[in-house]
C-alpha cells in the first residue's frame, strides 16, 4: 500500500474544504428611480440590460422605436445604493450604413469589451421576419460589426423561435476570447414553454468567439415550471439575464410573469448554473426534442419571494439585467440587478435597482 504523507493528507483536506464551499446571495438594498423621470431628451424606463465598465454603468433601453443606451453612476456606500445619476445617452444611429434601417433593434442586453466597444443583443422581430442580432458598436454608434448567428435562431428557420422569446441576456466571458448570449424561451424544435406541470423547456446559452465572429459552443439550460395558480391568460417563464462568474459557471435570472396579479405578477429567482465534463455541447443539434443531451446543472440561490417584505410595496418587478457591482466593505463581491418597467404601459411598475452580496461559505 502506498504511504500517505502528511502533505498529501493536508492537500486532500484543503481540496475537500474547497469542495464544500457553497455560494449564497444576500439582499442588501433597493433603490427605485421615480416613474417617468426625464433625462435630457429621454424618459428613464425600459431598462433591460446592464454592464459595469471602469466604474460606469451602461443600460440598454428596450424601445424599438428609439433604441438607446444610458450611461450612469451608481453610487454605493456602506453597502447601500445611495443614488443613480444618469450622465449620458448613446443613441443608435449611423448615417453611413443601412444597418439601423434594415434591422429591428429590440435591445435586450449590453456588455462592454476590453477595447471599450459596446456589444449589444437584439431580439429582432420574428413576426416581421427580422432576425435576432448580436453586434458591436463604438461609443459613437458607428463601426457596426455583426456576429454570425446559427440558422436555427433566425426568423425564417424551420425551428422558428417564439416572437419576443429569442436573445435576451448576455455576459462577457470569463475567458477574454468571447462572450455568452442566452435565449429567453425555448425554440419550438427544442421543447415546450414552461407551464404548471414539469416540461422539457430548454433554452440555449451560446458562446461567440470575438475573433471569428462565430458561435463556438453552446449549453442547454432547463427552465422551471410555473407554481402559482393562474389568474389571467398570460403565464410564462424565461431567462432574462445571465452572468458568467467562473469558467462555465453562471448566475441565471429566471422570471415568471402571470397576468391577473397586478404589480405582483412576477416571480424572480436566481440560479447557479454550471457545466461539467458531462454537459452536452448542443451547438450542432437542430432539435433538442429529437436528441439526447445533458443540460447545465443548476441550484437555486435566491427566490425574491423570501425577501418580499424588504422591497418597495412588496414588489419584485420585471428583473432583466444583472452585472457585477463594486467590492463591498467586507471584501465580498456585489451584484446589481435592474428592472424593465415597460414605461408603465401595462400598469404600475418600478425602475428597481437591487444590490446583492455574494458569499462563498
Amino acid at each position: 500500500m502506498k504511504k500517505i504523507t502528511f502533505t498529501t493528507l493536508m492537500m486532500v483536506v484543503v481540496f475537500l474544504g474547497c469542495q464544500k464551499k457553497k455560494m449564497t446571495l444576500t439582499f442588501l438594498d433597493e433603490l427605485v428611480v421615480k416613474d417617468s423621470l426625464q433625462f435630457g431628451t429621454t424618459v428613464i424606463g425600459g431598462l433591460s440590460g446592464i454592464d459595469r465598465y471602469k466604474d460606469q454603468y451602461y443600460m440598454v433601453v428596450d424601445d424599438a422605436r428609439n433604441p438607446r443606451i444610458l450611461q450612469a453612476d451608481i453610487l454605493i456606500d456602506e453597502d447601500q445604493i445611495q443614488a443613480v445619476n444618469f450622465n449620458n445617452i448613446i443613441k443608435l444611429k449611423d448615417t453611413t450604413s443601412s444597418f439601423y434601417n434594415s434591422n429591428a433593434l429590440d435591445l435586450e442586453s449590453v456588455f462592454i469589451d476590453a477595447g471599450g466597444k459596446l456589444n449589444l443583443v437584439s431580439e429582432g422581430s420574428i413576426r416581421k421576419g427580422k432576425d435576432p442580432l448580436v453586434f458591436t458598436i463604438d461609443i459613437n454608434s458607428r463601426a457596426v460589426t455583426e456576429f454570425i448567428v446559427p440558422d436555427y435562431f433566425k426568423a425564417s428557420s424551420k425551428e422558428k423561435p417564439k416572437h419576443n422569446g429569442v436573445f435576451e441576456g448576455s455576459s462577457r466571458g470569463f475567458s477574454t476570447d468571447g462572450f455568452w448570449v442566452a435565449m429567453e424561451a425555448p425554440l419550438r424544435a427544442d421543447g415546450e414553454e414552461p407551464t404548471f406541470h414539469k416540461t422539457q423547456s430548454p433554452v440555449r446559452i451560446t458562446y461567440f468567439n470575438n475573433k471569428t465572429k462565430l458561435a463556438e459552443k453552446q449549453y442547454a439550460y432547463e427552465l422551471e415550471k410555473i407554481d402559482k395558480p393562474a389568474k389571467g391568460k398570460i403565464n410564462l417563464n424565461g431567462v432574462t439575464a445571465i452572468l458568467e462568474y467562473q469558467e462555465g459557471k453562471f448566475l441565471v435570472v429566471e422570471r415568471i410573469y402571470q397576468s391577473g396579479y397586478g404589480s405582483h405578477g412576477n416571480v424572480v429567482r436566481i440560479f447557479n448554473a454550471f457545466a461539467d465534463k458531462e454537459t452536452t455541447n448542443t451547438l450542432a443539434l437542430r432539435s433538442l426534442k429529437k436528441e439526447a443531451y445533458i443540460p447545465l446543472k443548476k441550484e437555486l440561490l435566491l427566490d425574491f419571494d423570501s425577501i418580499q417584505k424588504e422591497l418597495t410595496e412588496g414588489i419584485i418587478d420585471n428583473i432583466e439585467g444583472i452585472t457585477f457591482g463594486p467590492t463591498l466593505s467586507n471584501g465580498n463581491q456585489s451584484v446589481i440587478l435592474i428592472s424593465d418597467d415597460n414605461f408603465q404601459v401595462y400598469g404600475k411598475q418600478l425602475n428597481q435597482f437591487i444590490l446583492l452580496e455574494i458569499h462563498n461559505k
